[in-house]
């Protein structure tokens, strides 16, 4: 079985080695100022990063190295026997759609999260109030610290305070600025269209997980 080869096909291999490349590029280049995430890393349309070659670019850059280890090791247990199976041209062509495809999914999931964020900015500038603040704080920001809950108070104690609403106005830009400019980075979106065939391939095929050491067969492993 394909499976049991143990030599690494070309597609795989070179997808291996650009990865590391980019990991290494953006270290050595961050050390002169120089952000590859800002470049390749996947932005929001909004966002001033955004470029369209984002969309190939970003499933090449990770995290670090812990991030790149756990989309390599999968890519290469997994993506080498779809590629013996399937031959270079065809799984390459699989793998970019895949992660293209994940990011146009990202992309509008992320549309539409932003675009509330900002029709819900836009009500507040509009009218600033410790109610509209503490109900954008509520749904947009995962775990605000307790500085913001004491902002909030304090204005609660005096809501007419013009000095605390641009505080908070410019607080809120601030904090919208960011969630537009983080970019997405990593092999995910490919990684998982690969572990799909796989399991579709070998739905039966039993695998070892590291945590808990135990058999799964690959269909029940992928889901």
């Amino acid at each position: 079985m394909a499976a049991m080869r143990r030599e690494i096909p070309p597609v795989v291999k070179n997808l291996l080695i650009i990865n590391v490349l980019f990991l290494v590029g953006t270290w050595v280049l961050d050390r002169i100022g120089m952000d590859l995430t800002h470049i390749f890393g996947l932005h929001c349309w909004a966002s001033r990063y955004f470029y369209p070659h984002q969309y190939v670019t970003y499933m090449f850059m990770h995290g670090g190295l812990m991030h790149l280890f756990f989309n390599m090791f999968a890519l290469w247990m997994f993506g080498s026997t779809l590629e013996y199976v399937w031959g270079g041209k065809r799984f390459l062509t699989y793998y970019l759609v895949t992660g293209i495809g994940a990011a146009l999914l990202h992309s509008l999931v992320t549309y539409g999260v932003q675009h509330g964020m900002m029709v819900s900015f836009k009500a507040f500038t509009n009218t600033p109030t410790p109610d509209l603040y503490y109900a954008f704080i509520k749904r947009f920001v995962g775990r605000p610290s307790s500085m913001v809950y004491d902002f909030y108070n304090a204005w609660l104690i005096d809501p007419e305070n013009a000095s605390i609403a641009n505080q908070a106005v410019q607080q809120l830009q601030y904090f919208v600025q960011q969630q537009i400019n983080i970019p997405t980075v990593g092999a995910s979106g490919a990684v998982f269209g690969v572990l799909l065939a796989f399991g579709m391939l070998f739905p039966n095929t039993q695998l070892m997980l590291l945590f808990p050491p135990i058999p799964i067969r690959a269909k029940w492993f992928v889901i």
